[in-house]
């Protein structure tokens, strides 16, 4: 497989002369760690980096680049000649704040979905966009756009998959079960699924206060009634990005969410059938390409451990055992990564289309 830790070709969507005051709000969630991380790893264009949270988070001790800074509060002030703003809070510490940067004048980026209904906004996968428009011949938002909702990371995934396997043919069935990894629900996900693990092995009683559940050892078509987000929510969330990332020119798939026991990264095992006669090797020549590695040895066959880091997609392919027209992907990817780059990619496309930045 590819180093997919050497700079990737989305990085050009980073090559400009301005530079920008940055701010994170979440700074301290699991998405914020990783959207500071892929910033510094690509070598974003950000002056300042400001690391803002709620009061649980304050002045804890961070670092930006080489430089140690702590978490401050989500005031006014704070938002005050930032050029770009990212929420990585949850939903509703993203709908609380969100207007102070866009009084400020800040681009906002949302990674946490809450602004996805607002008007002027718009959910992007600028991955997906050029693979619709390799050419960059796309649509742009409207040139006052300032709020830009980054695409859920398995419809980005699913929709990359998609959108290549018809390359191969017409296709008459999709259908896809995609296993939903503890992360999804922040720190407090993972820190329950510890929990019900450890507690489990001990014969203690099970934290349920995330999944209202039992996630430990187990796997959930549904959380318990108390949880919030419901899992068919999730799911549906899911689609609707797909179809609005994809511009409708993907078939859409039959899909099921299941919770898994895992910590980390979204896993999918895809059917296709297509109408015309089609070979597993083809297939795969089709999948691969920029943001897609595929396996070609057995040992090599993708896992959300091995997709850990990862900045693209790990994909194995095999021919169905009845059904000659038949194949399934089995693919995974990091869900905090591909969030992050996502979210960076929006940033870009969006500042592109500013004249110039506040800060020369």
């Amino acid at each position: 497989m590819t180093d997919s830790r050497q700079p990737a070709t989305q990085d050009r969507t980073l090559i400009t002369r301005e530079v920008y005051r940055v701010a994170i709000v979440g700074a301290a969630t699991l998405k914020g760690k990783e959207l500071k991380e892929v910033l510094e790893e690509r070598n974003f264009p950000a002056l300042d980096v400001k690391l803002l949270d709620d009061e649980e988070s304050l002045g804890l001790l961070d670092s930006v680049g080489d430089e140690a800074t702590f978490i401050q509060s989500v005031l006014p002030d704070s938002l005050q000649g930032v050029d770009i703003a990212f929420f990585a809070s949850d939903e509703s510490f993203t709908r609380k704040n969100w207007n102070l940067a866009r009084k400020s004048g800040a681009l906002v980026i949302d990674l946490s979905y809450a602004l996805e209904d607002e008007p002027g906004g718009a959910v992007r996968a600028p991955w997906v966009e050029r693979e619709l428009h390799p050419q960059g011949a796309l649509t742009p938002p409207q040139l006052e756009s300032t709020l830009a909702v980054a695409a859920h990371p398995a419809a980005v995934a699913l929709a990359l998959l998609l959108l290549r396997a018809q390359r191969m043919g017409t296709l008459r069935s999709v259908v896809c079960s995609t296993f939903e990894p503890a992360s999804e629900r922040g720190r407090r996900g993972m820190d329950e699924l510890h929990g019900q693990t450890v507690n489990l092995l001990s014969f203690q009683q099970l934290p349920k206060e995330v999944f209202d559940a039992q996630l430990a050892f187990n796997l959930l078509s549904r959380y318990g009634e108390k949880s919030m987000p419901a899992l068919e929510s999730v799911e549906r969330r899911i689609l609707s990005h797909l179809e609005k990332i994809t511009e409708g020119r993907a078939v859409l798939p039959a899909l099921a969410l299941a919770q898994a026991p895992i910590f980390h990264g979204y896993v999918f095992s895809l059917y296709l059938e297509f109408e015309q006669a089609a070979t597993a090797a083809g297939l795969a020549q089709a999948l691969s390409g920029e943001h897609v590695s595929v396996a070609r040895l057995p040992e090599d066959s993708p896992s959300n451990v091995s997709a850990a880091g990862q900045n693209e997609l790990l994909v194995e392919v095999r021919r169905d055992a009845r059904h000659e027209r038949g194949f399934w992907v089995w693919a995974a990817a990091d869900n905090l990564r591909i969030a992050a780059l996502t979210a960076v990619d929006c940033a870009a496309a969006l500042a592109r289309m500013r004249s110039k930045g506040r800060v020369q």
